[in-house]
């Protein structure tokens, strides 16, 4: 009978190349997405404290940066915009001149192989710093109004096609948002803009960096009206379905290390291309212990970004984009 000693698992593992003939997982830099905040004004690069490397830029100071970025072989972006001038409804986000539409141009333009993605929320826009229209629900409460929000999604996304971008990303966690996202692109004529939908979005403490970085922390509650209680992962596969039929292009799950078990269920359940975002509380954390010397930041990442994929996600969003880029080539 086979068994120990005839059976030795460590014969395939003895030799480095025959590790990496047989490796089942391996990162590409064409799977990768790299987040970027871009903010108004000129030549400015600002960095995020709680995001060490991490910086939000200007258009002019952005462009330059998505140019290094692609010739160390990123390919794609994901584009967060900071204003100055937010409202209730965040009109900034569905304006022609915002930060978003005019880098999305600018790259268009002078980087047009690069794949441009524009985030779709008013988060970062509003002056509430929620996800969309805020009306009374009751004598001392308030919440996002869904179906009014919809409308100006609609009009944001239609917006950042027109600049140029390849694929809206829409995050706000609105119920129908992607299927009235899709109708007004394809009435605008922007038929061959693609939506990658924050289908299963939690509302995760890991998110607490990103505020900073957007300046868009709700001025008060919090959005677990709308983003997915972590309590509650049958509900993914719902929220998944949902956009899958509304018309969505790409899933995506986020955040990606917590919620390895949703990414594997969302490939087994659906043929979308999955993404998964490796959010900024998970890159903050890796940041910190390598900078206590507790960890080796590269091995550290090549790791979990591993394991995300292996779980079953396509498409990695990360902050670690540009390392990983030299990393691996």
């Amino acid at each position: 009978m086979a068994g120990f000693p005839t059976t030795r698992l460590r014969r395939l593992r003895y030799n480095s190349t025959l590790r990496d003939m047989l490796a089942g997982v391996e990162l590409r830099r064409e799977e990768l997405i790299a987040p970027l905040f871009v903010r108004e004004g000129k030549n400015q690069q600002r960095p995020i404290a709680s995001m060490p490397g991490q910086n939000q830029f200007s258009v002019d100071t952005a462009l330059e940066t998505v140019k290094r970025w692609k010739n160390k072989g990123l390919r794609a972006v994901l584009l967060f915009g900071v204003v100055e001038k937010k409202d209730e409804f965040g009109s900034r986000a569905f304006s022609p001149d915002a930060p978003v539409q005019r880098l999305t141009a600018e790259i268009k333009a002078g980087l047009p192989e690069m794949l441009v993605i524009a985030d779709t929320c008013l988060c970062e826009y509003t002056s509430h710093g929620h996800c969309g229209v805020v009306k009374p629900v009751g004598p001392d409460a308030m919440d996002v109004d869904n179906d009014e929000t919809l409308a100006l999604l609609a009009r944001t996304a239609v917006s950042q096609a027109r600049a140029g971008a390849d694929l809206v990303a829409p995050s706000a966690m609105m119920d129908g948002q992607v299927g009235a996202i899709r109708q007004a692109l394809d009435q605008a004529g922007l038929h061959r803009t693609g939506i990658l939908s924050y289908a299963v979005k939690f509302a995760s403490s890991l998110y607490g960096p990103f505020r900073e970085a957007a300046e868009s922390p709700p001025q008060f509650g919090d959005r677990r009206s709308y983003q997915m209680d972590y309590r509650s992962p049958a509900q993914a596969l719902a929220e998944a379905r949902a956009d899958v039929e509304e018309g969505a292009d790409i899933l995506m799950v986020k955040p990606a290390l917590t919620y390895l078990d949703v990414i594997a269920e969302i490939r087994r359940a659906f043929d979308l291309p999955l993404a998964a975002y490796h959010v900024s509380g998970e890159y903050a954390q890796i940041k910190a212990a390598a900078a206590n010397g507790w960890l080796d930041e590269q091995a550290v990442v090549l790791e979990t970004t591993s394991a995300v994929k292996r779980a079953g996600a396509d498409l990695i969003i990360t902050y670690f984009a540009e390392n990983l880029a030299e990393w691996l080539g």
